[in-house]
């Protein structure tokens, strides 16, 4: 329950006004800088505004450094709260589209991506109440739903970027759609698209889904190998790993009709683990630890199983609450979201899965999800 609290402690959000918004795009007056050698780089966050959401753009320069791009209206609203999940903003397989939830007006928006920013391209009701999390494989793209009793719902990618709902695919998580939502964290593909995987903190539970055709079928509840369940992130093939805000991480096998534990609950003694990215060689996971102001680094054996290397490879400072993070294309640069301290840190990742900290840029207060390219 100690980490629970601080869980909402650490995720408490503040009214994004249109002033501060102003101040912050004034504020960054350095050109945007010039494309990556690997091809265009940028990372992306949400500013979950109530009053209107907004997508901001940082572009990435080869050394990985940021530099703000733009504000983009989503078309729809945020809630100014914590949504306590991971993948609120993600993007396609191919890059070409980003996504993003309006938890405040329960909408999904499609972005295309382009060098020079994005374009608002269509806005679809999420088939819920409070979407907090997204995950997308080829031309498919689902929403878990936060509010009122939970539900997952499927799309269709357009393309022109439309979302057009899955018939058949609007799924009830544990509770079985009765009650309030169980603390959904997250909705993740497996690799291969033939299952979906939900988190839930409050019942320390994992949901999953055979998706056949692109529609899921009922639920299957398993026990998470660590309390309170979190942020999860999957990797070849059908491998994943989950973090657990008591001060763990786990690995899972996930096939479209089984679900089995690899490593059970290995901790990294430090506060709060809840966010979980993978570096781009499938060789190392690392998650966030909001009440420890760190990332703790794992190994990833051939098998799935998992080895804690560093339980602070990677520091944000104290009070920092560092949350969502995201790798970059070319696998080099990992992005960091601190929601106490309201800044994107940057770290260049060694080939031995250290975490080399060259700074932080500002954000607003209040805002919700990471993505990267």
């Amino acid at each position: 329950m100690k980490n629970i609290k601080l869980i909402h402690q650490f995720g408490a959000r503040f009214l994004l006004t249109a002033a501060f918004l102003l101040s912050l795009v004034a504020g960054f007056t350095v050109p945007a800088a010039a494309a990556p050698a690997d091809g265009f780089g940028a990372v992306y966050t949400s500013t979950n505004a109530s009053s209107g959401n907004a997508v901001l753009v940082f572009n990435r320069a080869v050394d990985g450094m940021l530099a703000f791009q733009g504000s983009y209206s989503t078309g729809g609203l945020g809630d100014n709260a914590s949504l306590g999940s991971q993948n609120a903003v993600i993007l396609s397989h191919n890059n070409h589209w980003l996504f993003t939830v309006n938890a405040g007006s329960h909408q999904i928006s499609t972005f295309e991506v382009t060098s020079k920013g994005l374009t608002l391209a269509n806005v679809a009701d999420s088939g819920g109440v409070r979407p907090v999390s997204l995950t997308a494989y080829k031309d498919l793209l689902y929403v878990l739903n936060a509010g009122g009793s939970g539900n997952i719902q499927g799309f269709v990618i357009g393309s022109n970027g439309s979302l057009s709902p899955i018939a058949g695919s609007a799924q009830p998580v544990s509770n079985g759609g009765a009650g309030a939502a169980p603390g959904l964290a997250e909705i993740a593909f497996n690799s291969d698209g033939t299952a979906l995987v939900v988190t839930e903190k409050t019942t320390s539970l994992l949901d999953t889904y055979q998706v056949v055709n692109g529609v899921a079928g009922a639920p299957v509840t398993h026990p998470s190998a660590g309390a309170v369940p979190f942020g999860f992130a999957v990797y070849r093939p059908n491998h994943a790993v989950g973090s657990e805000a008591s001060g763990s991480v786990s690995s899972y096998q996930v096939d479209g009709n089984s679900f089995s534990v690899i490593s059970p609950a290995v901790v990294n003694t430090q506060v709060a683990a809840c966010w979980i990215a993978i570096s781009n060689n499938g060789k190392f996971a690392y998650t966030t630890n909001a009440g420890s102001g760190s990332i703790s680094s794992y190994g990833i054996a051939d098998d799935g199983s998992l080895s804690l290397l560093n339980a602070t490879a990677g520091l944000t400072g104290a009070g920092s609450a560092p949350v969502d993070m995201a790798f970059s294309n070319n696998g080099s640069y990992l992005y960091t979201l601190g929601n106490g301290a309201h800044t994107i840190t940057i770290f260049q990742m060694g080939a031995d899965g250290s975490l080399n900290n060259l700074g932080a840029i500002s954000v607003p207060i209040g805002v919700a999800g990471l993505a990267a390219q």
